[in-house]
């Protein structure tokens, strides 16, 4: 069986995210792919989220409803067909790391390989509930950002 991969042409593992992704540079999403695709998946969700932010961790992207047929997000796009959750900066969409000055901190890129399809989601937490018993398979991409 092929491993679930979560891969992006702008940074690897554990690799600094390049400003051009982060509230100090363009703030447009990184690109992103996938691999390994598990059997009856139906569709896929991706949250990004900074475990390292006070307070206990930062939604920076919830974002569901991606085709069981996509393999990859653009820079700065979503799939078509595909939703938006709120992020914790009070909107739909994605929003790049911001980190206050200090050491680097971590963002979690996971994407869910999904055995049926969701509903409307709103928050994280919405979205961790209705996957919850339904994910094949997960995969998950670093990245760190610390302000200049």
């Amino acid at each position: 069986m092929v491993k679930f991969t979560l891969t992006s042409k702008a940074f690897s593992e554990d690799q600094f995210i390049p400003v051009k992704h982060t509230c100090q540079g363009q703030d447009v999403s990184p690109p992103l792919e996938w691999q390994g695709v598990p059997e009856g998946t139906k569709e896929f969700a991706l949250e990004c989220f900074d475990p390292d932010a006070p307070g206990g961790g930062f939604v920076h992207w919830v974002l569901y409803k991606i085709p069981e047929s996509v393999r990859a997000i653009e820079e700065g796009k979503i799939p078509e067909g595909s939703k938006e959750g709120m992020n914790d900066f009070g909107k739909r969409g994605y929003g790049g790391p911001c980190p206050p000055r200090g050491p680097p901190h971590r963002y979690v890129f996971t994407i869910y390989a999904l055995d049926k399809t969701l509903g409307e989601i709103e928050t994280l937490d919405d979205l961790r509930k209705e996957i919850k018993g339904h994910v094949l398979a997960e995969a998950k991409l670093t990245g760190l950002y610390q302000r200049k």
